[in-house]
């Protein structure tokens, strides 16, 4: 065994093969949590009241979307998938183009809700709202001892995505000491996984990812191409990050959109692997249905443009079917979230806003 430092900061045992069990999210404040725990089921953070951070992020879902790529703001359509939240607390990087570090949950939060395709909430009106409501008026004296205010909406939010964590995996418990928890075909499935499939290049440690980006070649999803919807709200968050020459840009170039540097050009993060069973579609685009097509998609060496240095596998059919047992012992417990009860506006008294 081996000690690596996990990207939360704590130490975690990783065994000869690069595994290690689920790191700790660190600590959470309860108070802030329940608070967030409300303002991520609430459509009244979206500015036309229409959307919550659950509508893309819907735990029945796995917290995604369930779609190939998402929805966004008004009759707006998005041009990626929406990544799940299991563990978001130990990623290195938010977004799939990287561009925001993992360590900073609110800005995550405030970007989410203020974007104009996603839901283009001005947070001076969101205060405002929350301040008609006399339990969040409590909650948050509870939370912060002060009144709603934008650091402190995105903040309480972000306490509360650190608690969406895998629970029960079998594969976690298989690296507690459980010798039992997988079955024969998903040890198979691991052994292939961290040799001749060579999947522990990228999908190690704690995590079961090198928190890195790679372009590894996998497609657009082919209604990129022809939806009118998914390419203004493409351009436009081209335009907003100043990529170079972006009129004339139709497929997703991932993180080249943060260094301007070609060689980043279709790089995307690695995703944890964690919980992979009931994150579908997979890939920045949802270009993939099933975990059957993520494999095949590796085993034929990736795809076009790839510079991962991805080759091509040669698994039999036997092979590919113990690599997915593998990904699905990765999977725990569906979520049992559910929307909270909100309460209602009330009418304040003159003098107290």
């Amino acid at each position: 065994m081996a000690i690596v430092i996990g990207a939360a900061g704590a130490a975690t045992s990783q065994d000869a093969q690069g595994f290690a069990p689920l790191p700790d999210p660190g600590e959470i404040n309860e108070a802030r949590a329940t608070l967030g725990g409300m303002l991520f089921f609430d459509n009244r953070l979206s500015g036309d009241t229409d959307l919550s951070c659950a509508s893309c992020h819907d735990p029945a879902n796995g917290w995604s979307s369930g779609e190939a790529m998402s929805d966004a703001y008004g009759d707006l359509a998005y041009f990626r998938n929406a990544p799940a939240l299991f563990n978001v607390a130990n990623r290195n990087y938010l977004m799939w183009d990287g561009r925001l570090d993992g360590a900073d949950l609110g800005t995550l939060v405030r970007d989410m809700l203020t974007e104009s395709h996603t839901m283009h909430m001005d947070s001076r009106l969101a205060q405002e709202r929350l301040k008609q409501v006399p339990e969040y008026m409590a909650m948050f004296q509870d939370a912060y001892g002060a009144e709603p205010y934008g650091g402190r909406i995105y903040g309480a939010i972000a306490e509360y995505i650190k608690t969406i964590r895998t629970t029960n995996a079998p594969f976690d418990a298989y690296l507690r000491g459980n010798a039992d928890a997988l079955s024969t075909g998903a040890e198979k499935g691991k052994d292939l996984f961290a040799g001749k499939a060579g999947c522990i290049g990228c999908h190690s440690g704690a995590m079961l990812s090198d928190g890195g980006l790679h372009a590894t070649g996998a497609p657009d999803h082919p209604d990129l191409q022809t939806s009118a919807d998914r390419q203004i709200t493409l351009l436009r968050h081209y335009a907003t990050m100043g990529t170079p020459n972006y009129m004339n840009l139709r497929e997703d170039v991932g993180h080249y959109v943060v260094t301007k540097d070609k060689a980043d050009w279709g790089k995307f993060v690695t995703p944890s692997l964690w919980d992979v069973g009931q994150t579908g579609p997979y890939m920045h685009s949802g270009a993939f249905a099933t975990l059957a097509e993520v494999v095949e998609f590796y085993d034929a060496g990736g795809g076009e443009g790839q510079t991962a240095g991805l080759q091509p596998l040669g698994l039999n059919d036997n092979e590919k079917a113990n690599l997915v047992l593998f990904l699905e012992s990765l999977t725990g417990d569906a979520p049992t979230a559910a929307a909270p009860e909100l309460p209602d506006y009330a009418m304040r008294a003159v003098g107290q806003n």
